[in-house]
This record gives structure tokens, sequence and C-alpha cells, in this order.
């Protein structure tokens, strides 16, 4: 940077006849303060008499007030005149006794670091009364100030008087960098030093000021801190979508104003957080707001926002801003900036007209925010971070360029993040040695797929409980009592534990697919085992394949165990996200409920790395009805297009369908929807009873064999055609009575009967 300035080279000749004026050694003199002329107020001189300092010599006042002497013949040899602002800057009342003796910044203990490399000034209207509309050009500012002021020496502090076009200025110096000629040593902060031509001058406003400034050719400064991780704020996991924050929010604001102005651009103003509940959306706004040098940030929830009375909720909206506006029309663009987090967004800015509440509330809410956000009079001072779990439910308005323009997903964390996540969750209990040595973070972050991160933190929370109870001891009387004299230590064993009470809502459903094979898989034929194979084979396609959707349907008699069958796949394929849609987890939704339910779990697998959905019994979810026909044509066509759409190429899915009526999906155009079709034939003959039996622990083997006899001769074939699920059910209903092996055959022979209308002897 020295170098850009023009330092950095070499000067051959003395310091004396550099751009430092020299003069010969004078004698200490006191002098008596008086006031200055204009010319030496708005020249920031201090003028004496003839006889005493040389003009335009360094003078130093006070052993500390470094200034530049004006000759003034009028004067008497033992007076000092100066100006207001010099007056104010060394307190010195009229008639004050200051002692003035010559000044060589060479010698004053900086060596050759004198030159100010930069120079900081704040600025204002000298005279509150006499200011002006016009925008003051920040580098014609500059210019002046080096025309008037070149070879001057300024400290921090000092305060001073510039002129332009007949406007008076008070400046005072804020900072300052000095260097050496040669560039050869770091700059120092905050020393006095002289003016050059190379100098950078820069300007801000005083507090309060109403003097318009701009194109600044000054950065502001790091809003961060330039090597910071974002785990030491307590986040994992989310580094890269923290440096896209920082790129596209806040690049703008660290640059300098001058050039956003040349630029042509505009501050982002607007920032969506979404994704999944507990992945951090919340914590990374508060963390965003203090780790800024900004304004306390003003964190609402959306609903606290809504009012019982007419126009509050609006009022509402407005306070949020107030301070912001205050401080733009005050202050411009050297406001600061002010934050205002809104959280679960989708609860108060909703699409307008979605509502039907019939007040007009909630529209006028949205309304007021669109105007706020980026309306006729536009704030650069703010920036609102909104966060939910549902981006579709927004209104599009405030999703365009210039009010939410960044939009940015917090996933579900991968491994590299989940590791980081427990590493924060358990610093402190590392740190205190309570972590056995068999606890492996690795092994953690593998195991907790689609886990986020405020489940990562139940996990630890439940470990840490286990840990606990150990120290705890049953006394008689049944009275627990904490013993602290146990060791504490939380192991591998009660992260374990932990990892079975804490499951991932984006994770296995595992307990509503266990019931539907609630007596395991029963392979009565070879075609069971075939259908599971084709079933790996699926699992392997998504998860080794680039193809990001794979999709089959089992089809065939009611009870033939499709579901089952289904869900068995599901659950081998280990896959971290697999979830059912039935009928059934849908009684007593309306119809536009069940398609928003159907939506939801599509889109949550999405997120997922690797996805099962299960869509079980079609033609109930679709409401079939034989008579009319009748169905819900809503559902048809959410089940189609979601069945159909590709997922996100790293997001693979595999969805699994199930029906009874191949036909009813064929009228209803669905069977194509599935790359492959799976017939599930129930139990077909006799002598596929006897493996259900067996593997259900009912009967001995004569009496099965007894069973098939009695069930050929009763009926005069060997063809069953029962569902597994009926065998099932039969054999649960005989097996508790006293001749279980006669009454299963009858009920079978009933079953057959009542099927095909004929009575069997």
């Amino acid at each position: 940077m020295i170098e850009r300035l023009g330092f950095g080279r070499k000067d051959t000749s003395s310091h004396n006849s550099g751009p430092i004026p020299s003069f010969s050694a004078v004698p200490a003199r006191q002098l008596s303060v008086c006031n200055g002329t204009r010319e030496i107020a708005l020249g920031n001189y201090i003028g004496v008499g003839p006889g005493t300092f040389h003009d335009g010599q360094y003078v130093i006042c006070d052993g500390k007030y470094v200034f530049t002497v004006k000759v003034c013949p009028e004067l008497a040899p033992n007076l000092l005149s100066a100006g207001g602002a010099s007056r104010d800057w060394a307190q010195w009342p009229v008639g004050a006794l200051v002692q003035v003796q010559s000044f060589d910044i060479f010698q004053s203990g900086q060596g050759e670091q004198v030159y100010l490399a930069d120079l900081q000034l704040e600025i204002d209207f000298f005279n509150p009364n006499r200011t002006s509309n016009e925008e003051y050009e920040q580098k014609q500012l500059a210019d002046q100030f080096l025309q008037n002021y070149k070879s001057r020496i300024f400290a921090p502090g000092q305060i001073l008087v510039m002129e332009r076009k007949n406007i008076n200025f008070r400046l005072i110096v804020k900072d300052t960098s000095v260097v050496d000629l040669d560039g050869r040593k770091e700059p120092i902060q905050n020393r006095r030093g002289v003016v050059l031509p190379q100098t950078q001058i820069g300007f801000s406003k005083s507090p309060n000021s109403r003097m318009k400034l701009k194109g600044a050719s000054r950065a502001r400064g790091n809003l961060f801190q330039p090597n910071f991780e974002f785990k030491n704020m307590g986040i994992g996991g989310l580094d890269k979508e923290f440096m896209t924050i920082l790129r596209r929010a806040f690049v703008t604001r660290m640059a300098s104003p001058r050039d956003i102005e040349r630029l042509g651009i505009s501050h982002v103003k607007g920032m969506l957080l979404y994704g999944p509940p507990g992945t951090g959306k919340t914590l990374i706004a508060r963390q965003i707001g203090k780790m800024l040098n900004a304004v306390e940030p003003k964190i609402v929830n959306g609903p606290e926002m809504l009012s019982k009375f007419v126009g509050a909720s609006e009022e509402n909206i407005r306070k949020l801003f107030k301070d912001a506006e205050d401080e733009y029309r005050a202050k411009g663009d050297d406001s600061n900036l002010h934050i205002i987090i809104f959280d679960e967004l989708d609860a108060v800015f909703k699409q307008r007209g979605s509502r039907g509440d019939g007040t007009g509330v909630g529209d006028n809410v949205v309304n007021q925010l669109l105007s706020k956000m980026d309306g006729v009079n536009q704030l650069n001072n703010i920036l609102v971070i909104g966060m939910t779990n549902r981006k579709d439910l927004i209104d599009s308005a405030l999703m365009r360029p210039g009010r939410f323009e960044i939009q940015l997903e917090i996933p579900l964390p991968d491994q590299d993040g989940r590791k980081q996540i427990f590493v924060i969750h358990t610093q402190k209990m590392r740190d205190e040695h309570l972590v056995a040595p068999d606890v492996n973070l690795d092994e953690l972050a593998a195991m907790t797929k689609n886990y986020s991160g405020a489940e990562i933190a139940g996990v630890v929370r439940a470990a840490s409980q286990t840990g606990l109870t150990r120290k705890t001891d049953s006394e008689k009387g049944g009275n627990v009592v904490y013993d602290d004299k146990k060791q504490l230590v939380i192991t591998r064993a009660d992260f374990l534990n932990a990892l079975e009470d804490v499951k991932p809502a984006y994770g296995v459903s595992e307990e509503t697919l266990q019931r539907c094979i609630y007596y395991g898989i029963i392979p009565f034929s070879p075609q069971v085992d075939h259908i599971l194979t084709e079933g790996r084979k699926l699992v392997e396609s998504v998860r080794d394949s680039r193809d990001s959707l794979m999709s089959a349907l089992f089809h065939g008699p009611a009870g033939a165990g499709k579901t089952a069958l289904a869900a068995e796949v599901a659950l081998k394929s280990k896959f971290p996200f697999v979830k059912l849609i039935s009928a059934e987890n849908m009684t007593g939704m309306t119809e536009q409920q069940k398609v928003a339910h159907i939506q939801q779990i599509f889109a949550d697998s999405y997120r997922s790395e690797t996805s099962v959905i299960v869509v079980d019994d079609i033609e109930t979810i679709v409401e079939w009805s034989d008579v009319g026909p009748r169905f819900s044509n809503m559902l048809v066509s959410t089940l189609k297009t979601l069945i159909r759409a590709r997922p996100p190429t790293d997001k693979p899915l595999l969805v699994l369908g199930t029906s009874s009526r191949f036909d009813v999906l064929g009228r209803l155009d669905m069977t194509s929807l599935f790359i492959k079709h799976v017939f599930v034939n129930s139990v077909a003959s006799v002598e596929e009873l006897d493996p259900v039996m067996h593997a259900v622990g009912f009967l001995e083997p004569e009496s099965r064999a007894m069973v098939a006899r009695e069930i050929r001769s009763r009926t005069g074939s060997s063809v069953l055609g029962i569902g597994i699920k009926a065998v099932l059910g039969l054999i649960t209903l005989t097996k508790a009575t006293s001749n279980p092996a006669n009454d299963f055959v009858e009920e079978v022979v009933d079953h057959l009967n009542s099927r095909s209308g004929k009575i069997v002897l």
C-alpha cells in the first residue's frame, strides 16, 4: 500500500532539502495568546510578531501542540495570535502564557517515520446556523485540503478550520498513519506527521451532522475479524454458507462508498435463511449481529408483529425501522448498519390473498414491510434477516432482488459438519476430561446421518444425563440421592444409548414401518426371495448410480404382503431418510391438508443424502371409489407430479408404491410413473401354507401335514390364492382354540367359500 501511495522510493537527499522546510533554531519564548485574524484562523497558523520566529517555521507550544508560524507585522513581539479552533485544541484562553520553541520533527523520537500516509478527518459545518444543502464530494475536499496544507504537521485530536465556497468547516483529526519515504518500515498509527501530495485524505461526518457527504475513498474497515472460524461462534458445519453470506451481503458494506458509487450498485437489504428446523438459522442470524460493527440487532418473532388493534400491526413494522430512518436522515451513507431479525417469517408474511380471515391485516403487514425494505424512500443502512422453515408460504414480492435478495438454504449438516457440531457441544466436557477414551467423534458423526445441529446437541445432553444417572443411588424408602463422590465419565455406550433416545426428524420412520412387517418376512415361496432380490437391486441402483430417481410399483391381490415387502426393502436400504405415506396417516385431513402432507414429505427427502419414500395403497390415498367412478383429482395430480419429479442430482430418491388395483392405476394413467413393476402373489397353493405355519410356530409337523391333506380333500384342489395377511389372521384366530388344526381347516375352507360363493362340504 505504501508504494502505491508514492512512498517506498529511496530519497537520496537529506530530509532538510526534502518536503519539510528547514530553519535555524530560535530561542524559546513565552508569548501571550490573543485572537487571530481571519487569515490566521482559516490557515490554521499561529501568528507571531517580527523578529521572533521565521515565517513557515514549525514550533511546538507547551511541549505538545505543533503549529506552523505566520509572521504578522502588526503583532507585538510578546503576542501569539490563534484562531478559535486552534485555541480549542490547545485549550488556551485569551491572555494565556504559552511556551513556544522551534520544532524539528526528525528530533522528536519518531526517526524517519514522519510523513503522513493516511489522514482521517471528521468534518462538520463550523457554524450550525450557516450550513448548506450542497452534496460535498470527498475527493474535491481532499484536493483542497492538500492544496491548503501541504507540508503542514498534523496530530491526532487536532482541531482546524477549512473554508470552501464561503462555508467554514470544522475538522478534527481522528486517525493518522506515518511512514518514512523509503517505505521500509511498517506504518505507525496515530502519530503526528507531515502532509505530502501522496497523503490519502479521508472524511467522515460528525455524529448528528446535517452535512451531505459523498464518495468516500476510504473503505469502512472490516466488519468481521479477518481470520475468524465459524465454529468459534458456536455453530458448526456451515463455513461454506457463511462465506456465501459474507460475499453477498457484506462485501459492499466493507468497500468504500466511492467504489460503490462508481459501480452504480446498492447494498443488499434482505437475506432469507430457510431450511429444516434445528439447523442453526436463528443462531446464525444472532451471531451475525454480534460479529458486525453495527447497532445492536432487533430480534423479533413474526407473530409478535400482529395486534388486535386496527393499524397497530403496521405500526409495529414501522417502529422496527424508525431508528434506522432517523439516523439515515441525519447521517446518510455514514450511518451505522441496523439489523432487523425476523424469526418464523412465514407466520406473518404469507402470500397476499391467501388468507381467509377477511380482515386484510396480514396483507397490510406484508405491504408495510415491502415499502420499508424497498419503497420510495430507500434506506441503505438496514439489513433484514428472515428465517423460515416454509419458504413456499412467503409472499413472492418479498423474494425479489432489492428485498430478500439473498435466499440461502441452511441444510442438514454433512459428516464433517456433524463432527464440528459434536466438537463444539463436547468441548467443555473434553476440557474437563469427562469423556471416556472410547468415545470417537468421527464414529458418532458417521452414525448421525440426517441429524440437525439441535438434535446432535440433544444427543450430547442425553448422553450426559445417562452419565449423571450413574452417580445417583436409591436409598431405603425410595429416595434418590446424588453421590458426588462417584466419578463422572461419559462413555461410548452413553452416546449409543442417546442415539436410541434422540431420533432425527428427517430420519427413518422405523416404528411405523416395523408395524407393516409385524410377523417379519416369511419366504413361503421362491417369489418372495426374488422380490427381495429385486428390491436390493433397486436400492443399489439408487446408491451407486448417477440417476437421482428410481421407482417401483408393488402390485397384486389385496393382503398379498405388498406393504410388508416394500417396508422391508426400505428398512434394509439403511438410507438416512425413510418415510411412509399412507391413507392411515392422513385420516381426518382435508384434501388440501393431504396434498400439503405429501408435498412436505417429498420436500424433506430432497434435503437428505439418500431417501426412500413408500407410497402405500395408492388407490385409497387418491380416494378411489368404483361407484361413479370417483377420486380426488388434486391428489392424483399431486402424486403424479411428485413421483415423476426428479430430485436434486446429489439427493437420490427411491419411490416404492403399492396397489391392489393395478387396473385402477392404469385408468388413472399412474402405472407409467413407475420404472419397474413387481407383482406380489398371494399364498398360491396348499404347499405354501406349511412355511407360513412353521414361521409363526403354529402346529407340529404332523398336524400341519394333516391340515394340508384335509384342505385338499375338502376343496378338491391344491390351489388356494389366499393373501398372506388373511392366512396370518386365520392362524391368530384359531391358535388358542381347543382344536386349532381342525378349526384352521374350517376357517380356510370358509374363506374360500365366501370368496367363490360356492359351498364346500
